[in-house]
């Protein structure tokens, strides 16, 4: 099967696109190397996704027919990130969340940094 039609499967993206798009962009690795979106998977793999700042990491145990629910997931796949970069992801997660909240949504404009240097300024 495709690397780009396993990652649809067992939900690790959206759509078949979206996984396609991964890979054209080197955010996925198949045993430590970059890899195109047609390069076929064997039980056995590792699979590498880049999820800012981390990358996350799976074991191939299982390969589907087609799309599958998520309580079957642990019967085609392992994750094997380790507890380090899943504790930072989550706290990312959580100061993105707690920004949200406040207001803050990404890059500051340019009025809110004049405001930021004049606040320094002081």
């Amino acid at each position: 099967m495709r690397i780009d039609k396993y990652l649809w499967c067992i939900r690790l993206f959206k759509t078949r696109s979206l996984a396609t798009a991964a890979c054209n962009e080197e955010k996925v690795k198949l045993n430590g190397a970059f890899t195109k979106a047609s390069k076929e998977i064997s039980i056995g793999d590792e699979i590498e996704l880049k999820v800012p700042p981390v990358w996350r990491s799976y074991k191939v145990i299982g390969i589907p027919k087609s799309r599958v629910g998520a309580k079957l997931l642990v019967d085609l796949m392992i994750e094997t990130t380790s507890e380090d970069d899943l504790k930072e992801l989550e706290l990312i997660r959580v100061l993105n969340a707690e920004n949200r909240s406040a207001g803050i949504v990404g890059r500051p404009t340019k009025r809110h940094r004049r405001n930021l240097d004049k606040f320094k300024d002081l």
